[in-house]
């Protein structure tokens, strides 16, 4: 099975472009206020028209209310929804349930001890993705660029697909993947100039090195 490869935070028709063009399996989209990253639904809506049958289309929220998914679900049509806060597995299969939208739940990780919660979601998440826990003092949720240890993964028995975020970019993904044989890699800082500003040459050099990494796995 071929590596999956997802941008994340995208918010210009010219990194959209750059990342679809460059290959881009998933691309992402946040609708979470406090995050540099944030895009409006109007926004969001018009660069998922774009993408659509080019990538797959991923809505990121943060314990967002059922009133706001509904109206993503509505208006954007994404392929996925990213659940990035501390959803409980039933808020979970709820939400799939009511969007008919595949789930990817983001379940942060720093120790071991983190991975006890992965049952409760291998039955009503379709994809499972771990990124880097943040620090106490953050405001907001996600690795805000920091690294996990991929070690923690290693010869995780998974029957859910998954995938690995986190501090990644073209200099470290070929070890977290040969690491943790992740299905896919996520990226979102580690394509950006600065917060939030994606740069385009960062995205072709991210999915150049995935590619790259997913060849040399296959032999």
């Amino acid at each position: 099975m071929s590596l999956i490869v997802k941008i994340c935070g995208l918010s210009t028709r010219e990194t959209l472009d750059v990342a679809l063009d460059a290959g881009a399996d998933m691309v992402g989209f946040v609708f979470f206020s406090p995050s540099p990253r944030h895009v409006d639904l109007a926004a969001i809506s018009k660069l998922a028209d774009a993408a659509r049958g080019r990538a797959e289309i991923v809505v990121l929220t943060v314990n967002a209310e059922h009133k706001i998914l509904d109206q993503i679900a509505k208006q954007v049509r994404p392929d996925w929804l990213q659940l990035h806060g501390s959803e409980p597995a039933d808020a979970v299969r709820a939400i799939k349930q009511a969007s008919g939208i595949r789930v990817m739940k983001a379940l942060p990780i720093a120790a071991r001890s983190d991975l006890d919660r992965i049952p409760d979601y291998a039955d009503v998440a379709d994809r499972i993705l771990f990124d880097a826990r943040p620090p106490k003092e953050a405001t907001r949720p996600g690795g805000l660029g920091a690294v996990f240890d991929w070690h923690l993964l290693e010869n995780l028995d998974l029957a859910l697909p998954f995938m690995v975020s986190g501090g990644l970019h073209a200099g470290n993904v070929a070890e977290a993947v040969r690491v943790t044989r992740a299905g896919g890699v996520d990226v979102s800082s580690g394509v950006e100039r600065a917060s939030g500003i994606k740069d385009p040459d960062m995205i072709r050099a991210f999915i150049r090195a995935a590619r790259a990494t997913e060849e040399l796995m296959a032999r």
